[in-house]
């Protein structure tokens, strides 16, 4: 069977599943499959596979049809302008995330060897896309899973940024090191109710830790905005990302803890999804 044939079959399977660009799924699994890119498939389509590249592609195909989502099958996804390595331990980066680091290279355009805290830094999509794009910031990223350091840490080899890093596995209110001239985090913030109702991909596959949000979505958010006084510098910036629904009591949260809301950003959808503010 050639590279097409199997394509077109994978893609049917999928689509009858009601997976969504089930055609693209199915040309990337099989990238994944001959460990080639896009290109090369669709640039090889009459190639034909042995049998047991078959075997394997009908097996990711299999996954995908019940749901699991292609970054883990991949283990791979695009984030700002870097690859990153991703496994079902860490949320899969998200096109919306990148507004946190877009507003990050605008507040620091000027600025010149800044210390930056991630709190919550999973995939460490977020800081290490900051200090490859800068190469005189330096970072610390903190996380109460130990997997997700580690995933954080192969990301940063490969983007080499270690010797510009520090990991802890810390939960946000027991962090007490160092003071920050800036502070990002994309924290939980599904209200534990509406993980129920996310589409399949993410409630059955991505990792509950890094959605549920407690009774309210905010439990989290409340525990980072607590604590950001004690770990910014006077004047730092804090860039939060934020649910759909959350602005004005995230807004409120951090004018009680002392902050100056600088701006609030909506996403491609035109949700309102991430917060800039500087501690007075």
């Amino acid at each position: 069977m050639n590279i097409n044939f199997a394509i077109n079959q994978g893609s049917k399977i999928l689509k009858n599943k009601l997976i969504p660009n089930s055609q693209l799924d199915s040309e990337i699994l099989m990238a994944k499959t001959i460990n080639k890119d896009r290109n090369y498939i669709l640039l090889n389509s009459d190639y034909y596979l042995t049998k047991n590249d078959l075997i394997n592609f009908y097996r990711l195909i299999e996954q995908r049809s019940l749901g699991k989502p292609v970054a883990y099958l991949v283990k791979k996804k695009f984030f700002w302008n870097s690859e990153f390595f991703v496994t079902n331990s860490t949320l899969i980066p998200r096109p919306e995330t990148e507004l946190i680091v877009e507003n990050v290279l605008q507040v620091t355009k000027s600025s010149n060897k800044i210390n930056i805290l991630d709190v919550g830094i999973g995939s460490g999509c977020i800081l290490l896309s900051i200090l490859k794009e800068r190469e005189n910031f330096y970072g610390t990223g903190i996380d109460v899973s130990k997997k997700c350091l580690n995933i954080s840490k192969i990301n940063a080899v490969n983007l080499d940024v270690t010797s510009r890093l520090k990991l802890y596995k810390s939960n946000v209110d027991k962090f007490n090191l160092g003071k920050y001239d800036l502070i990002v985090s994309n924290p939980p913030y599904i209200k534990k109710s509406d993980i129920k109702y996310l589409e399949k991909d993410v409630a059955k596959f991505e990792p509950r830790l890094a959605l549920d949000g407690g009774l309210d979505g905010l439990s989290e958010i409340r525990k980072v905005i607590k604590k950001a006084p004690k770990l910014i510098k006077k004047k730092g910036k804090f860039i939060l990302e934020i649910g759909f629904d959350q602005k004005n009591k995230v807004v409120n949260l951090l004018k009680k803890e002392g902050f100056y809301i600088n701006s609030t950003h909506k996403d491609l959808a035109n949700n309102d999804r991430c917060i800039v503010c500087t501690k007075i």
